[in-house]
């Protein structure tokens, strides 16, 4: 396996099933921004969102987001899959991973699930107090890691 494979697989090794993170999304050069409920799974990030509220228009009209977690930005393009009990994979890993959201929500007749294909990813570490950054460009399968030299 080449180096991008292994710390791409790292990566998502630590990440793990699910996690709460910050979905960005803009339309007409406006950007706004929400927790949300993600799960991964297989390298791809899936949520749910009801039609009525802003950020499906926003995913509608732009498929270009923005996921954050503690050190790490995803950028990617959003599709749109459908109801989410009409994918298996994802309420199995939805239920287990935050049960009360699929509870009261994944049921809904509103709900529509959304797969987030990573384009580019940048996560901050740190080694003996030193910053790196980390870089992974999916669509080339190309990882870079830097130490931060501020000037």
């Amino acid at each position: 396996m080449n180096t991008f494979l292994n710390k791409f697989q790292a990566l998502l090794s630590d990440f793990g099933k699910g996690r709460k993170m910050v979905l960005s999304t803009s339309e007409n050069n406006i950007v706004s921004s929400r927790m949300m409920s993600v799960v991964q799974i297989n390298g791809i990030f899936y949520f749910q969102t009801d039609v009525t509220f802003k950020k499906y228009r926003q995913l509608s009209n732009n498929h270009n987001v923005a996921l954050c977690i503690d050190n790490i930005q995803i950028e990617g393009i959003c599709e749109e899959m459908g109801h989410p009990l009409q994918n298996s994979l994802f309420c199995d890993c939805f239920q287990e991973c935050f049960k009360g959201s699929y509870d009261a929500y994944t049921m809904l007749k509103n709900e529509r699930l959304f797969a987030v294909k990573p384009t580019y990813i940048e996560r901050w570490t740190y080694e003996d107090g030193i910053p790196y950054l980390e870089t992974f460009d999916i669509n080339v399968q190309a990882y870079k890691i830097s130490p931060y030299v501020g000037v």
